[in-house]
C-alpha cells in the first residue's frame, strides 16, 4: 500500500559498463616496459660474455661447431644475394650511364654502393633470418625443455659452453661473409655491366680502383658488419633465453628476434653511417 502512496520507486541506473580492453596508452606503456626489459637484458648478457671472453672461458670446440654451422652452410645464401645485389646495383645505374656517356665512371657507382651500404646491409638481413631465427629456436627449446637448467646442475656454465660461442662465431661469420659477398657483388657488377653496357671488366675495375673509391670505403661496410653481428647475436640469444610459454612461446620469441635484430639494423646503420661520415 505504501508503494501505491509515493508512487513507484525509480528503477536503478545501469552500471556503466567497464571495457576490459586495454587503452592505447596503456599497451604502449607495456611495449615500452618490455622493450627496455629485453634492451637492459642484451646488455647484461654482453656484459657476461665479454667477461667470459677476457678470462678465456669459452668452449672453443662448441665455437668451431657454430662457425662451421653458421658460416659454411650460409655459403650458398650469401653466393646468390650477392652476385644479384652487384647485378642489380648496375640495372638502376644503366640509363644514366647510358644518357651521360661516362662508363668510365660505372666501376665507381657500383662499388661505392655495394662496398658501403648495400652488401654489408643485405647479409646481415639474410644471415639474421637464417642463422639468428635458428639460434632462437635452439636456445628457446633448451629452456622449455630445462636443458640449460641441467647445465647449471651439472656446474656447466651456459654462457660458457652456449651463448658466448655462438655469439663469437656469429659476428665473425658475418664479417667473413661480408667480405665474399663484397667479391661476388662486384663480380657480378662486372659481368652485368659487360652485359648491358658492353663496358669490359678491366675499365670497370680500372673504374674502381682509379682512386674514387678508398680503403675508407670498404672498412665502412665491415665496421657495420660487426656492429651488425653484434646486434643479431644478442638479440637472438636473449630472446632465446626468455622463452616462456612453450612450444607456442619459442615461435613467438623467432618472429621477435627477426623483428627486433632487422630493426635494430636499420638504426644502427643510420648511426654508424653518420658516425664514419
Amino acid at each position: 500500500m505504501t508503494q501505491s502512496a509515493t508512487g513507484p520507486s525509480p528503477s536503478p541506473q545501469p552500471a556503466r559498463a567497464v571495457s576490459s580492453a586495454p587503452s592505447t596508452f596503456h599497451q604502449i606503456g607495456v611495449n615500452f616496459l618490455e622493450t627496455a626489459a629485453m634492451v637492459g637484458g642484451m646488455g647484461v648478457l654482453a656484459a657476461e660474455i665479454v667477461k667470459r671472453l677476457v678470462r678465456f672461458r669459452v668452449d672453443w670446440d662448441e665455437l668451431k661447431r657454430n662457425m662451421y654451422r653458421m658460416g659454411v652452410k650460409s655459403i650458398a645464401i650469401v653466393i646468390f644475394t650477392a652476385l644479384f645485389t652487384g647485378a642489380i646495383m648496375v640495372l638502376q645505374a644503366a640509363p644514366l650511364v647510358e644518357r651521360f656517356g661516362a662508363y668510365g665512371l660505372i666501376g665507381w657507382g657500383a662499388g661505392f654502393g655495394t662496398l658501403r651500404e648495400v652488401a654489408p646491409l643485405l647479409t646481415a638481413l639474410m644471415i639474421n633470418g637464417r642463422v639468428g631465427a635458428n639460434n632462437t629456436a635452439e636456445l628457446g627449446t633448451m629452456v622449455v625443455t630445462e636443458q640449460i637448467d641441467a647445465l647449471r646442475v651439472l656446474a656447466i656454465d651456459p654462457v660458457s659452453f652456449l651463448i658466448a660461442p655462438r655469439c663469437v662465431a656469429m659476428v665473425s661469420t658475418l664479417f667473413l661473409a661480408t667480405i665474399f659477398a663484397d667479391a661476388l657483388a662486384l663480380l657480378g657488377a662486372a659481368l652485368t655491366s659487360d652485359v648491358l653496357l658492353g663496358v669490359a671488366p678491366a675499365v670497370f675495375f680500372n673504374g674502381l680502383t682509379s682512386g674514387l673509391l678508398g680503403l675508407g670505403d670498404v672498412m665502412n661496410g665491415l665496421v657495420k658488419s660487426v656492429v651488425f653481428g653484434v646486434v643479431m647475436a644478442l638479440a637472438s640469444c636473449q630472446y632465446g633465453l626468455t622463452v616462456t610459454g612453450g612450444a607456442p612461446g619459442v615461435g613467438r620469441a623467432v618472429n621477435a628476434t627477426v623483428v627486433a635484430s632487422a630493426a635494430g639494423i636499420f638504426i644502427l646503420d643510420y648511426f654508424v653511417s653518420f658516425t664514419l661520415e
